[in-house]
């Protein structure tokens, strides 16, 4: 076994492998870039080495500096994480030339699991199913719309080089297929390197079944069951679970003979992914191989005990596999969610920012309990442009899948993230659909169930304005009526005594998308509260703490309870299991009209750099419309027209970088000159 481990990545996986290497008596090292110089991986390994930019181009995917650091640290062995230079089939030749053990498998492998074309084509071979498609060489436009209609539509364009979901395309039509290749020909070369792309028959409802296989370098190979992927979201997994709802034990064993035969098939050692797309009637296709550890390898750990990172690294020195198939079995079920910085009601827009405040439920860390956080971010971090916005994964363990649910609920419910967007709120909602609950699962359960998980904004209940108005009350160092010291002397009792009786204060709060107004009133000992044109009712509170502060109001004959967060004019309330944001709005700001955007502008959400401009100064766009194309954390988000309108002047052009914010172009009435 070799003493020191490099660990060429970041986030949540850097920090489990520390975690597993130094149980294992391992001495580890950290890469880390300029963005990361404070990141809890950095933290976690005995050594720290800067490599680079924040871009990954210049820091995480640079294997001359990485190979430096492991060779000025000592390294014995580098583990690549998932992502980055972890299928990398350059970089795994470089480690062995260099005399650095990759952990991992051959470069071989990983070269022929590397191009989805090639790896069908090899699969075909060894007998493993595939979907109906086109997977060869030709590349040329008319040529793959030809083989799109000749599969017959819907049909499926993905980057062959590509993995996470990006470059992928759904196309219905003929009339679409031109638009959508030339999509996912720039993303998949913004991503992967390679515009290289395959057509495939789309299957209607399917699900994504995939097999945890892992091989030694003594010719021993097992599977270790299947998780099922389907929830999914722009083709990238949302929640994992095993083993799969549903599943006999006889398509198990079939299905874990193929996954077992496909690594066969490529002399492959160590961890890997086998995924399949199955059909409703139980037939399951080959659709790819990852030559790594996959983000969902926990929900696997929860139910078969095993840690797969001391897997890993076993493997890696040459160590056989610790157990044989036969003496595996399931425990239980497990699920795993992916929370991540990203506003779920705006496409699942990636949220950049800093993490104000984070804070979990009672949980272990990278072990089996039943309830388990793997995070690499924490409190005062910033979620940047340049790297996935996941904040942690969520791993649930239960005696049975409806134990498991019930535990995700709890947990989800349980968690205070605040200063970015997360899918926190969505998570607790997927959990609880009908659908899910009842395991009817496909790869398009979120837009079968859209109803249920996006539904309208409702106005709140008057105790969540009561409650952020306590808070506030108490954040500016208002005790409560009942609270009041009575010293004798009332210039001593901050409780808002008036010498004239009466003390009136008006907090505005705004929910996004409704204004809410808090009048508050306190007369002979007492506060009211009156919200918009409400009844005026009694409110008395109690609160203590101040970051968050954990408030209990009762209005009327009401009590809510929860914990509040105050940073600036936003107020975070955690209130049974919800998270609701108020901005306090600036009572002078609204008097005099001022706001943040200018008429009429659209601005980047994030930043990112323009991909393509649709339109010109001049033209009369209709709402809808695209605008322009822009790639943000490498993927392609299209600005569309809000409104019908007139293009009045575009500010960036293809190529240029944008700020978060940044005004892209003017669009005013049909009529401006």
């Amino acid at each position: 076994m070799f003493d020191t481990l490099l660990i060429a990545n970041r986030g949540e996986i850097a920090c489990r492998v520390a975690a597993t290497a130094r149980r294992m008596g391992l001495r580890t090292v950290a890469v880390y870039s300029d963005a990361d110089a404070h990141a809890r991986h950095v933290a976690a390994c005995d050594v720290a080495v800067h490599i680079g930019g924040p871009e990954p181009a210049s820091s995480y995917l640079r294997a001359d500096a990485i190979l430096e650091a492991a060779r000025r640290t000592g390294a014995q062995a580098i583990h690549p994480g998932y992502g980055f230079l972890s299928e990398n089939a350059a970089f795994a030749r470089a480690c062995a030339e260099a005399g650095i053990v990759f952990v991992g498998p051959p470069a071989d492998a990983i070269a022929a699991m590397g191009s989805k074309s090639a790896a069908k084509t090899l699969m075909e071979s060894a007998g493993v199913p595939l979907v109906p498609g086109y997977h060869g060489q030709e590349q040329d436009p008319e040529f793959l719309r030809r083989q799109a209609d000749a599969i017959g539509y819907p049909v499926l364009i993905k980057a062959s080089a590509g993995g996470g979901g990006k470059g992928m395309r759904i196309v219905e039509s003929d009339e679409a297929f031109a638009e959508a290749l030339a999509s996912c020909r720039r993303e998949a070369a913004s991503s992967f390197g390679s515009d290289q792309v395959l057509i495939e028959r789309y299957l209607q409802r399917p699900r994504h079944i995939e097999i945890q296989v892992f091989a030694d370098g003594l010719g021993n190979c097992i599977h270790l069951f299947e998780r099922d992927c389907s929830v999914q979201r722009r083709h990238q997994k949302v929640i994992e679970e095993a083993p799969a709802p549903g599943m006999t034990p006889e398509r198990r064993q079939a299905m874990g003979e193929a996954a077992v035969a496909a690594a066969r098939a490529v002399g492959y050692v160590g961890a890997g992914t086998v995924e399949f797309i199955a059909e409703p009637g139980g037939r399951f296709y080959f659709m790819e191989m990852n030559t790594r550890l996959q983000v969902e390898h926990p929900v696997t750990e929860a139910i078969t005990g095993h840690d797969l990172v001391e897997w890993q690294l076993r493997v890696a020195a040459g160590q056989a596999l610790p157990v044989s198939q036969a003496q595996l079995s399931i425990h239980g079920h497990a699920i795993e969610a992916r929370i991540y910085a990203e506003n779920p009601d705006k496409g699942f827009l990636p949220s950049i920012g800093r993490l104000d405040a984070l804070e979990f439920p009672p949980h272990v860390v990278f072990q089996r309990g039943p309830v388990r956080v793997d995070g690499g971010v924490q409190a005062g971090d910033t979620i940047t442009p340049y790297y996935d916005p996941m904040i942690a994964k969520l791993i649930v363990h239960g005696q049975d899948r409806e134990q498991a649910r019930q535990r995700m609920l709890r947990a989800l419910a349980a968690i205070r993230g605040t200063g970015v967007q997360t899918n926190i709120a969505f998570l607790g909602r997927l959990m609880d659909d009908p659908a899910f609950a009842a395991a009817d699962l496909d790869t398009g359960l979120i837009e079968r169930e859209h109803d249920r998980l996006f539904p309208p904004a409702e106005a709140l209940p008057d105790t969540v304005p009561a409650l952020a108005a306590a808070a506030v009350l108490h954040a500016g160092g208002l005790a409560a009526p009942e609270a009041r010291r009575l010293t004798g002397d009332p210039w001593a009792d901050a409780d808002g005594w008036r010498v004239g009786g009466v003390y009136t204060r008006e907090l505005p709060f705004s929910d996004g998308t409704r204004d809410y107004r808090a009048g508050l009133r306190r007369e002979d000992g007492q506060w009211r509260l009156t919200v918009d044109d409400g009844p005026s009712q009694a409110l008395s509170w109690s609160a203590r703490g101040t970051h968050p502060a954990h408030v209990r109001a009762r209005l009327a004959d009401l009590d809510v309870q929860g914990a509040v967060f105050i940073q600036g004019r936003r107020l975070d309330l955690f209130v049974d299991g919800r998270r609701h944001t108020l901005e306090w709005r600036d009572p002078i700001a609204l008097a005099t009209g001022e706001s943040d955007e200018g008429p009429g502008g659209l601005s980047a959400p994030m930043p990112g750099k323009i991909l393509a401009v649709a339109v010109a100064a001049g033209a009369i766009v209709a709402r809808g419309d695209p605008l322009i194309v822009m790639e943000a954390m490498k993927m392609e988000h299209t600005i569309h027209a809000p409104h019908d309108g007139k293009v009045l002047e575009v500010y960036f052009a293809p190529g240029d970088q944008v700020r978060d914010g940044d005004a892209l172009l003017a669009l005013g009435p049909v009529g401006d000159e």
